[in-house]
């Protein structure tokens, strides 16, 4: 569960540039996207995943920038509009504020920017996966983490505090935050991938990496992205947690979700972490759309090759043709699966994992060399 004295207070937090919520921006690639390659592309199996898990032999990539300060500016504006605010802000045992399904009804400015060619292009050759934005209800959910001054200023003196106590002139020295619980808690992600943008300014930040659970059970912490910069992960098939951010007033990120653009690959997307979050029948209209879309591609193309064939005057292939069908039996399946009735869904709980929490630690690096940390 969340921490009961976190309560965050969106009202307490304007626009990235002080401007109005209002705004006629038009997304432009030239001036909105600033895109600079990742440094190191993480792949599964240098985490300790068999070769063939998921869709893309990629985990996660290291943070990238990926959109210009303006763009930040009028996704904030977006963002804090009064009528996503009030229609649009979620809340769950796992993640104490969100805003989702805004877009593009009040946010046309980032419906643009994500299904933009040259964002899928740049995020797509990241994930060395063709992808697509899952669906419109996905893109641009919001986490939001937002503190009081006073909270602010507490957290950068007990760090403080802690380093000094904790470090020496020999080197260097971890603490861990005790109080401290995660922004979003251990989970793995409904859809394939996703694209996770910074939206605040992350100086003086400590903590608000992304921590990765291996199949061995140890811990992978990855950076956190600066404002404008993202990171991509192969979520779906990778437990992680998104941990809290210290000595900042605030954590925005707008996470939006992919999926393969071909048809036919395999689409493992679930509704178990999203359902309690969600306008459901948006929700399932979008769900549905997409997955009888796949099913027809799917069907027109063995259709195709049953008319070819028998136009050749081959015999018809039946092994292969009843494997095709049993295939889209259980993607049928699948897909009435995650479609649970309204009176069956109980609003803002999402089974947690039993797993600790990663603590978020206070670090101070050296000035010079690498010396090894007090332990006593």
């Amino acid at each position: 569960m969340q921490d009961p004295s976190f309560q965050p207070s969106v009202k307490s937090v304007a626009p990235h540039n002080g401007t109005t919520a209002d705004t006629s921006v038009e997304f432009d690639p030239a001036k909105h996207i600033l895109f600079q390659p990742p440094s190191k592309i993480i792949k599964m199996t240098d985490i300790g995943y068999a070769e063939d898990t998921g869709v893309s032999p990629v985990a996660v990539s290291h943070p990238f920038q990926l959109f210009s300060e303006d763009a930040i500016g009028e996704m904030r504006k977006e963002i804090f509009k009064k009528e996503v605010l009030a229609n649009c802000k979620y809340e769950s045992n796992i993640a104490a504020c969100q805003l989702r399904g805004y877009s593009p009804k009040y946010a046309k400015f980032i419906y643009d920017a994500w299904k933009h060619p040259d964002t899928l292009s740049i995020i797509s050759k990241i994930a060395g996966v063709d992808l697509v934005p899952e669906m419109d209800f996905e893109i641009g959910h919001v986490n939001l983490s937002i503190k009081s001054k006073e909270q602010t200023d507490q957290e950068i003196a007990a760090i403080s505090n802690q380093k000094r106590f904790f470090a020496d002139d020999e080197g260097i020295a971890g603490c861990p935050w005790e109080d401290d619980k995660p922004i979003v808690g251990w989970h793995t992600d409904s859809y394939p991938f996703v694209c996770v943008l910074m939206l605040s300014d992350c100086t003086n930040m400590v903590g608000g990496e992304t921590a990765l659970r291996t199949p061995d059970g140890n811990i992978l912490k990855v950076r956190g992205p600066g404002m404008g910069c993202a990171v991509i992960l192969q979520g779906r098939y990778i437990t992680h947690q998104a941990l809290r951010a210290l000595g900042t007033k605030e954590r925005i990120t707008m996470v939006t979700s992919f999926r393969p653009k071909s048809p036919f690959l395999a689409d493992d997307s679930v509704l178990r972490t999203v359902r309690p979050i969600s306008d459901l029948s948006e929700l399932y209209y979008d769900f549905g759309e997409y997955r009888l879309e796949i099913m027809e591609a799917r069907i027109n193309a063995r259709l195709k090759v049953i008319r070819d064939r028998r136009r050749a005057g081959k015999r018809i292939d039946t092994s292969a043709f009843k494997k095709f069908l049993q295939e889209q039996i259980a993607f049928l399946a699948h897909t009435n699966s995650e479609i649970v009735e309204e009176d069956q869904v109980t609003v803002g709980y999402i089974e947690e994992m039993d797993i600790p929490d990663v603590k978020v630690e206070a670090m101070e690096v050296p000035k010079q060399g690498t010396k090894r940390a007090r332990t006593d």
